[in-house]
């Protein structure tokens, strides 16, 4: 069956469903009869325990929940929020929004979540944009899968349809899926991103097939192709920095540890892809060429969960892009053909009682110097021509529901978030990075949000 048609099908599937990115889902709770920790740290998403991970892979098709709920697969959230930054933003952060200080109504989101049969099952998630003001299909992973014997082990085999590279991944190392599991929308973020980081998630559709072994051994391969301009009208998403000239391919290995009560594993992903560059949003050129994107990356996660009282965690992530822009450079859009990108993630995060979170992270992007990529622009762009832009992060939590006891289990979820965001680096430099006298401290951010989920 070809992208195209599965891309069809996935869309259709999108409306029978109305209308974010898919973290702790309540209808997952209701169907396995299971309170939010026992998947999530936090018991609020989107990390995942040993028990979370298995469900994913394992289609999310487990049972074990009682009642009418159990048999329903419908979820919802919302986001608000207020954002600070050192310095406003000339012209306001976005339409409809003053320079700083402002609180909006992030996000509502649907989720059509659960178990379709015994080898079927995923979640499909649609968003209302309270910054955009508009909707869209957002993460998706649709699941097809079974468990074999091997030996005295299992080998689980499936496949993934999903909408965007690691969407569909157990791990909370890779960019869909780690810290900041929120942020500001309103708030500047650094020019550079690799391609790995999300640059086909939401704009492409993909099929991937995965096998687990023993519960240790995690292998998954696949491809992924760019939504045409009609497919991306319909879900409300945009093509991004370019549409696939051919089948993008994807590879992922991971090896998982778990002993007392603790969880570890190492992993490598590869993604690839040729791109005709936009020109709009919905439409694509390659008169002058293509660009081509390789991206490899190491990740590793480490977690201590105990009884439940004390509660501990660290991810790394590691990704090195070579750039091969003949079309950019064609078009006088990038400096030179070949350019590379590096990044670099960092977080660890403790929890008392499922509860009380502390969460510290590092993001430091670097690469090539490329003046004609990264001009002077006001707020976003850099006076250097370089990439390089530093970060910390530092996030306190709370969330009182979610546990075994918790009132109204598992329909009353709620995180109250204080986030802070400090640069040293954006876009190239330290002072007047943009060539219009904003410093790297002026985009410091305060992010204070709440993220309810029934």
């Amino acid at each position: 069956m070809s992208l195209r048609i599965l891309a069809v099908i996935i869309v259709s599937l999108a409306s029978i469903a109305a209308t974010t990115r898919a973290d702790a889902v309540p209808a997952f709770a209701q169907q396995t009869g299971q309170p939010c920790t026992t998947c999530h740290i936090g018991g609020f998403g989107p990390q995942l325990t040993p028990f979370g991970r298995a469900f994913k892979i394992g289609g999310y098709t487990q049972t074990g929940g009682e009642g009418l709920a159990a048999r329903i697969p419908l979820s919802a959230f919302v986001i608000s929020s207020f954002t600070h930054t050192n310095a406003g933003q000339p012209g306001g952060a976005a339409p409809h929004f003053g320079d700083n200080n402002n609180a909006a109504f992030d996000q509502v989101s649907l989720f059509l979540a659960g178990r379709a049969t015994d080898y079927l099952g995923g979640f499909i998630q649609g968003t209302y944009s309270g910054i955009d003001r508009s909707f869209s299909l957002d993460n998706t992973d649709i699941r097809l899968t079974t468990p074999l014997s091997l030996g005295d082990s299992e080998l689980r085999i499936g496949a993934s349809f999903n909408n965007g590279p690691t969407v569909q991944d157990p791990f909370n190392s890779t960019p869909v899926w780690m810290f900041p599991f929120a942020s500001s929308a309103l708030a500047p973020t650094p020019a550079a991103q690799p391609l790995l980081a999300g640059g086909l998630v939401g704009n492409s559709v993909g099929l991937t097939a995965y096998a687990w072994y023993d519960r240790r051994f995690y292998l998954e391969a696949g491809g992924y192709q760019t939504l045409d301009s009609s497919l991306l009208s319909v879900t409300g998403n945009a093509l991004g920095p370019g549409s696939t000239a051919n089948i993008a391919p994807y590879a992922r290995a991971a090896w998982q540890w778990d002993w007392d009560e603790q969880s570890a594993h190492v992993g490598a992903l590869l993604l690839s892809a040729n791109l005709n560059p936009s020109i709009s949003a919905f439409s694509a050129d390659s008169s002058q060429g293509r660009n081509r994107f390789t991206d490899y990356a190491l990740d590793a996660g480490y977690q201590y969960l105990g009884d439940g009282t004390h509660i501990g965690t660290a991810y790394a992530l590691l990704i090195h892009e070579d750039q091969s822009l003949k079309a950019s450079f064609n078009n006088g859009s990038s400096s030179q053909t070949g350019n590379t990108l590096n990044q670099v993630r960092l977080n660890a995060t403790y929890f008392y009682n499922n509860t009380y979170g502390l969460t510290l992270g590092w993001q430091y992007t670097w690469g090539t110097t490329n003046p004609a990529m990264f001009p002077p622009t006001p707020v976003t762009g850099s006076r250097t021509g370089k990439p390089d832009s530093n970060a910390f992060i530092i996030e306190a939590d709370w969330i009182p529901f979610g546990k075994e006891d918790s009132w109204l289990r598992p329909f009353a979820n709620l995180k109250i978030g204080l986030q802070y965001v400090a640069y040293t680096m954006f876009n190239g430099a330290t002072h007047n990075y943009d060539g219009f006298g904003r410093n790297a401290s002026d985009n410091n951010t305060v992010f204070l949000y709440a993220w309810m989920a029934f």
